[in-house]
Order: structure tokens, then C-alpha cells, then sequence
């Protein structure tokens, strides 16, 4: 990701829904490093800040509804949460909670666009977002799985000013030109019961070793691959059963 700080538009941060938190901290704590410190507050549900260091890079979190699916959800940067709110419903998608206030942090919305990839907006209060992009244990890039390519360009270039760098095998999306992430048409070598969705990829230090390390509790869904004038990368799934990426730390330039 060419961005390394919160930026209006581009993703400021990543939460995990999970249906065992005790169990997700361990497992994410093994992999990455993770330093993680629980909201006492009851009325916070347990929400789980990881960090490295001083700087926070992710949430765990338990599921707050029945209906609420075990998975990383992405979230990006607004200044207005609910002008945005209104953008994306005019641009076909779907207000699915909020905005709302949280505490003095902030204001979010829980949206999906037309292809029902779901995502989130982030108004920063006093919580800008992440505070470590692209070093190991770190959201370094996002990615778009839809079915429908096409209508995802049309909207997300309509909510939030996206630029595209379109390309035969792989378009990205970007901030001014400042590539965060990119998009993969969900073709036939996908079930037809895995839903469009945004995919976080972790930085880590060694691909190789991160998926040995998950092969011992969760799954391999793409083995370690080096993408031709890319990155190394694997896709992965936790005991629980969410799916997320890595990718070896220095790549992304």
C-alpha cells in the first residue's frame, strides 16, 4: 500500500467479528505479535484493540448479532459518515447500521455495495484509524472479491473518488494515484455460496512460516504464491473461520 497513514477515502482500519474472542486473540497474537488490550467499558461488548508497540493496527471483537458472519471487515476514512451514508444509497448500495456515534472515537456506518461486499466508514473523532501500515503484523493492503466488476468501478468511484488503474489481470484502486489495494473477479473456481467481500492482507516477514504457523490451527485457502512483478502471498482462514491474506513486508513498493 503506497499510503502509511489514514487518508479520506483510503482504508484507516480492520475488525474482526469472531464467534471466540478469547480463542481469536490467542490465535492472532501467535501470528502477528499482537499486543492486545480489551475495552473495560460494558457498554463497549468487549471490543479488543491489538497493537504493536504504541501503535494500534486492528480490533477483535465478538459478534453483536445472530445473523453476523464470522470475518475481517474493512474499514475506510470519511469526513462526513453520514454524507457518505447518503452517497452510497445513491449510488446503489445498501445502509446496513448507522452512522452512529462510538463514545468520542468516532462515527461509523456498516454499508455494502451493489455486488453485497460489505464495508465500513470511518468519521474519526479522537481515533484516527490504524497508526502502522505495511510493517510486519500490519494492514498492508485491501481487496475487493465481486461478481461484478463493472458496477464495483461505477461505485466506488462515485463514493468516494477512487482512481483506477485498470489492467488485464488485476485493476487497483487508489487515493490521488496512491494505490491501497485492488479487485478480483469472483469467477467459477468460486462456490456460488461465498459472498462478494473485502479481504485484508497482513504485511508479515516470512509467507512461508506465516502459513506454516496457521496450518497448525487453521486453514490454507491459496498456498504461498509469488505473483509475477508482485508480491508473495498466501490467503489463509482462522479456526473460526475468517479468511484474510498476507504478504511478504516490502513488496508493496
Amino acid at each position: 500500500m503506497k499510503l502509511d497513514a489514514p487518508v479520506t477515502g483510503g482504508p484507516c482500519w480492520t475488525e474482526l467479528g469472531t464467534s471466540d474472542l478469547d480463542a481469536a486473540r490467542r490465535f492472532y497474537t501467535r501470528l502477528f505479535g499482537w499486543r492486545p488490550e480489551t475495552d473495560a467499558r460494558q457498554e463497549a461488548g468487549g471490543y479488543t484493540v491489538a497493537h504493536l508497540g504504541d501503535a494500534a493496527v486492528a480490533a477483535l471483537a465478538p459478534l453483536y448479532q445472530p445473523s453476523q458472519p464470522v470475518a475481517w471487515n474493512v474499514s475506510f476514512a470519511v469526513t462526513d459518515a453520514d454524507a457518505t451514508a447518503r452517497a452510497v444509497t445513491e449510488a446503489g448500495g445498501t445502509l446496513l447500521f448507522g452512522p452512529t456515534d462510538v463514545f468520542d472515537v468516532g462515527r461509523f456506518a456498516v454499508a455494502a455495495d451493489p455486488g453485497g461486499a460489505v464495508f465500513q466508514l470511518w468519521q474519526a473523532g479522537t481515533f484516527p484509524g490504524a497508526g502502522l501500515f505495511n510493517a510486519p503484523g500490519s494492514l498492508g493492503w485491501v481487496e475487493l472479491m465481486t461478481r461484478d466488476p463493472e458496477g464495483a468501478v461505477s461505485f466506488y468511484t462515485r463514493v468516494f473518488g477512487w482512481t483506477v488503474a485498470p489492467s488485464d489481470r488485476y485493476t487497483q484502486w487508489g487515493v490521488g494515484g496512491a494505490d491501497f489495494g485492488g479487485m478480483v473477479t469472483m469467477d467459477d473456481k468460486f462456490p456460488p455460496e461465498v459472498p462478494a467481500h473485502w479481504l485484508p492482507y497482513f504485511a508479515v516477514a516470512d509467507v512461508d512460516e506465516t502459513t506454516a504457523v496457521v496450518q497448525q490451527h487453521g486453514t490454507v485457502l491459496m498456498v504461498p504464491t509469488s505473483v509475477p512483478d508482485g508480491p508473495r502471498i498466501a490467503v489463509l482462514r482462522d479456526p473460526q473461520g475468517a479468511v484474510f491474506g498476507v504478504y511478504r513486508a516490502g513488496d508493496e513498493a
